[in-house]
């Protein structure tokens, strides 16, 4: 008996082999129709995606204006409909906002771009007469300096910051919400999720612990909880900086008259996003604009206030909005971001602290137990 019953586990492996080498053969034979209907299905989920993104991004904001609203007078209409208004005022601010960026902000970066370039050989000929008018002894005048400068000359920067291709990338950001009808289903989703999130979550954690162990539940529940802190910290404080440092930038060399403050206190704080690397390479790029375009004391000007601005920030803001939630070593910050940006690029450099943050939390929890298993 007990060998039928193990040659029919033995029938079965090698049948199930079979079936498995058999589909994927027919898969790699025909990985166009796959990839079609992938294409398909990602298309078709592609709205209610996009909707579960924005509900993530608008909870926090919108559980904020709810609990205002909840300390209203009771039996209030404000207390009584305090989810749906609040919801309400969430998208009334998201939509101020974006009307602002959209019709305010955007205009003036494009113009500075566009300005910026159409003047840059004249920017690079005054620069070369004013240095070439230093006496020969000058460090601006050696060989290297005028090699880094011809390089500089040399770089195609409209090619870098072209604006068609910004335009593609806007169409590309676009094309995910092709119609209306799309765009329409997101919001729709985005609602639906932050007006029954709380039924969501019931039903979530009922399905978890209906298919997990009660051990493996806890855990699940553990970082699953964690981590949404963790990532909403990161993710709110982080923009939150990003627009404080880019606001006191744009005011601090407006008032320094230096040329194209608005667009320098943007790239600031846009770079500002990404930890450490991003404030290096925005403060580079700005030294090398102000350079050109006001010469090398107001870009020494720039540099000292734009310093004392980022160490502002990193000693006093940053840790006000940020706290200690994070828990984790400058030494491994830099180690998350580097490995981030070098297999995910910008998306990889800015949510690589969240993600080391969860991934330390884990093998901590690992250690923990191996440690108590030890022990016993």
């Amino acid at each position: 008996m007990k060998k039928e019953k193990n040659d029919i586990k033995l029938w079965l492996f090698w049948f199930s082999l079979a079936v498995a080498i058999i589909a994927a053969y027919n898969i790699l034979g025909n990985l166009a129709g796959v990839a079609q209907i992938i294409g398909n299905i990602l298309g078709a989920i592609m709205p209610f995606c996009i909707g579960l993104l924005i509900a993530y991004i608008l909870y926090m904001p919108c559980r904020s204006i709810e609990t205002l609203f909840k300390k209203s007078k009771k039996k209030s209409f404000v207390n009584k409909h305090a989810r749906g208004l609040s919801i309400l005022t969430t998208y009334i601010i998201a939509l101020i906002v974006i009307v602002i960026i959209l019709n305010v902000i955007i205009p003036i970066v494009v113009q500075s771009l566009s300005d910026l370039f159409t003047n840059l050989p004249g920017y690079y000929n005054s620069v070369t007469e004013k240095i070439n008018e230093l006496p020969e002894d000058n460090i601006l005048r050696s060989e290297k300096a005028t090699e880094l400068i011809n390089n500089i000359k040399n770089i195609d920067f409209t090619a870098l910051f072209n604006m068609e291709r910004i335009q593609q990338y806007i169409k590309s950001v676009i094309s995910a919400m092709e119609t209306i009808l799309d765009a329409f289903i997101a919001v729709i989703v985005s609602v639906y999720i932050l007006a029954q999130r709380n039924a969501i979550i019931r039903f979530l954690s009922k399905f978890t612990k209906a298919i997990a162990s009660k051990n493996a539940y806890e855990k699940i529940k553990k970082y699953f909880m964690k981590s949404n802190s963790v990532f909403f910290k990161f993710l709110t404080s982080q923009v939150l900086d990003a627009i404080l440092v880019g606001v006191l930038v744009s005011v601090a060399l407006s008032i320094l008259q230096v040329k194209y403050a608005v667009l320098l206190g943007f790239m600031i704080g846009l770079f500002n996003l990404i930890p450490y690397f991003g404030a290096i390479v925005a403060v580079v790029i700005a030294i090398l604009i102000t350079v050109l375009t006001g010469g090398i004391g107001k870009a020494l000007l720039m540099t000292v206030v734009v310093v004392i601005l980022q160490q502002i920030d990193a000693n006093i803001i940053n840790p006000k909005i940020v706290g200690d939630s994070l828990e984790i070593s400058q030494l491994l910050v830099i180690f998350a971001v580097t490995l981030g940006g070098a297999y995910f690029g910008v998306i990889g450099m800015f949510l690589a602290v969240p993600v080391a943050t969860v991934i330390k939390l884990i093998i901590e929890d690992f250690i923990e137990e191996r440690e108590k298993s030890k022990e016993i």
